[in-house]
């Protein structure tokens, strides 16, 4: 009879056993194994509480007829290699390979600096893991394959200095040997603290508030590759109708109705999914390579030379769908220019993919936190691969209803004559307001509000505002005449407005408002927001420096004249009384990164962002709540929840 039969416990149920007894210290085991390499930030790791008690579990199984051979596990520091890196002066990355077969708990991570006067450990961002139901300790989380966890920093000592990290963990083997709490030291070299914190650091008793960009990073290594993929999908659905994505759908409508009437449906899908793919794939190479090197290609097309040039090609479009070419241009340069102009408006399956790629980084440059979560799981694991993937789903739900849309405008428009006519009006009037659109990015928003003034007005005209009605006129020309009057008076208020300082296309009489609310013309407007500028890290530091010194907390809105979610958050959020009122004792700073010059480039690189808008929030330390970071337009009931959740 066997010892297993006499003992009537299984395998499993005695190397949990002796795990227990070994835990509690019975069997102490030292193992020291050196690192090496030049590397300031990684030197000579120590482990203990591990090691040879492996060969010895090995062999008691052996004996006892329940385990394998000696060689069937790995040494600890062979299945978990552990390594730790300076991630930025505030954050100390510690990563552990963890070989197939094996796994660490997740609850069983803790860390402790030793030697490091005027540093200490702030917060450890420990990811989800995998639940898994352990032999030895019931339902638990764990990690398979590989786990980064980023440990930040508190620093009083902004001075290089040299410390040493104690990370200590525990993990098993799917065969059922679990190993014994492992310890194991690190040294590093922190390196100059030029400024306060960059990195996530939460304040005692925080409440635990995730932002919507870091959970979305988080779903993507957390979740199955096939509902990662879903969820991006469905926030690119959502995505379609803001403002940095609902200009493209007049651009791919005015495409397929410049093919004229006798375009098929069929033909309608081709080109539409041509532009759809072409957004994607720019969308999502834009994406990755900013997310593994930090640039943000979009911003280079914010200047004033290419969207003042885009615009110009809007325009040429929309004339050529009012037919002035054939009336106005003289004949040598007439087939010229339709030639190049057909070609642009999608006349073959290269010129749409050219404005597919063009919309994707001029129309469409703002950062939304969908995007800004794949850029950030890019640019922490490396995975260009499943960000990239994401991005792609993310594009291709924002290209969905395009795809429907310009199906529908091919099966649905009216053979040649009048109404063909009308349609391609429309449609000339929607490439106008893209124009204008683009335009307001670099004009002064007067001038933007007169050209949306001229573009109603003369619209109005062409539906007959200004005609009278004969008797016998039908129910549609009576239809298109009260359009007319609503765009008529509405387009004369437009040009009231940019008269009297409006800059804000839905409220376009706030500055008489606000001027009569301060006492008449000429009172200081406050509608929104005061900033005060700064420019570069230099500008950053001596803001944070005087707040600590007025003990305030700071607010930074990183911004740029060419982003339409700062504009809208400006408009709507920053004006909003309840805003204005959390914010009162906030130092509010707002870093302009219109140029997008070497100074805003390392700005943005020293935070991680890929773009405005995005808002920062300081303690009067000078340490960021990067829990609270927010990326994207958010409106301002939730705006102010945000704000005083963080301050309080």
């Amino acid at each position: 009879m066997s010892l297993r039969s006499l003992l009537k416990i299984d395998g499993s149920g005695l190397t949990a056993a002796l795990t227990f007894v070994l835990a509690l210290g019975l069997f102490p085991a030292t193992v020291l194994a050196s690192g090496g390499g030049e590397d300031p930030t990684t030197a000579t790791i120590t482990a203990t509480e591990s090691g040879s008690v492996t060969s010895f579990f090995s062999s008691i199984g052996q004996r006892l007829g329940i385990g394998a051979s000696d060689d069937t596990f790995l040494q600890p520091e062979q299945a978990f290699p552990f390594s730790a890196e300076i991630k930025d002066p505030y954050t100390i990355t510690a990563y552990w390979e963890i070989l197939d077969g094996y796994y660490l708990y997740r609850d069983k991570f803790s860390f402790v600096l030793q030697d490091a006067d005027g540093v200490e450990v702030a917060n450890v961002d420990i990811p989800r893991g995998k639940e898994k139901h352990d032999e030895s300790f019931g339902l638990m989380e764990v990690f398979y394959h590989e786990v980064s966890i980023d440990i930040a920093l508190q620093r009083t000592n902004k001075a290089a200095t040299d410390l040493t990290l104690v990370a200590k963990y525990q993990g098993c083997a799917d065969a059922g040997f679990c190993y014994p709490p492992m310890k194991q030291a690190v040294a590093l070299s922190l390196p100059e603290a030029v400024m306060p914190a960059p990195v996530a650091t939460t304040s005692p008793g925080g409440s635990g508030f995730v932002s919507e960009q870091d959970q979305l990073a988080q779903s993507l290594s957390q979740n199955s590759i096939a509902l990662s993929m879903l969820s991006f999908f469905g926030l690119g659905l959502l995505l379609t109708f803001t403002p940095c994505v609902f200009p493209m759908i007049p651009i791919l409508s005015s495409i397929i109705a410049g093919q004229g009437s006798n375009i098929t449906t069929r033909r309608a899908f081709s080109l539409s999914l041509v532009y759809v793919m072409a957004m994607a794939l720019t969308y999502t190479v834009a994406g990755v390579l900013a997310g593994l090197f930090g640039g943000n290609l979009q911003a280079a097309f914010q200047n004033p030379w290419i969207l003042g040039s885009f615009s110009a090609l809007f325009v040429l479009l929309s004339l050529s769908m009012f037919g002035f070419y054939e009336l106005q241009l003289p004949g040598r340069f007439q087939s010229k220019l339709t030639e190049v102009s057909n070609k642009q408006r999608g006349g073959t399956v290269t010129g749409v993919a050219i404005m597919g790629f063009l919309s994707a980084l001029i129309v469409g440059p703002c950062v939304a936190a969908p995007l800004a979560g794949a850029l950030i799981y890019i640019g922490q694991t490396g995975d260009a691969v499943l960000g990239g993937a994401a991005l792609f789903a993310l594009s291709l739900g924002m290209g969905a209803p395009l795809l429907l849309i310009g199906t529908s405008a091919g099966k649905f428009l009216p053979k040649a004559g009048p109404w063909m006519d009308a349609i391609k009006a429309v449609f000339g009037v929607l490439l106008l307001a893209v124009a204008i659109w683009m335009l307001e990015r670099i004009i002064p928003g007067a001038i933007a509000l007169a050209l949306w003034a001229a573009l109603f007005i003369i619209s109005a005209i062409y539906l007959g505002a200004l005609e009278n009605l004969k008797p016998e006129a039908s129910g549609w020309q009576r239809l298109w005449k009260g359009f007319g009057v609503v765009m008529l008076i509405y387009g004369a208020t437009l040009l009231i407005g940019s008269v009297s300082g409006g800059r804000d296309l839905f409220q376009p009489l706030a500055g008489l408002s606000v001027a009569q609310a301060n006492g008449g013309a000429g009172a200081p407007s406050k509608a929104h927001l005061e900033f005060e500028q700064i420019k570069g890290l230099d500008g950053l530091n001596q803001a944070l420096a005087r707040a600590k010194r007025n003990n305030q907390h700071v607010m930074l809105d990183f911004y740029a004249d060419w982003c339409i979610s700062c504009k809208e958050m400006e408009a709507s959020t920053f004006s909003d009384p309840g805003v204005k009122q959390a914010l009162d004792n906030v130092m509010l700073i707002q870093a302009d990164v219109t140029d997008n010059d070497a100074q805003d480039q390392a700005l943005r690189k020293h935070f991680g962002l890929i773009g405005p808008p995005a808002i920062l929030l300081f303690t009067p330390a000078g340490e960021e709540l990067r829990q609270y970071r927010l990326v994207g337009f958010l409106g301002p009931d939730d705006f102010e929840s945000l704000i005083r959740t963080a301050l309080n």
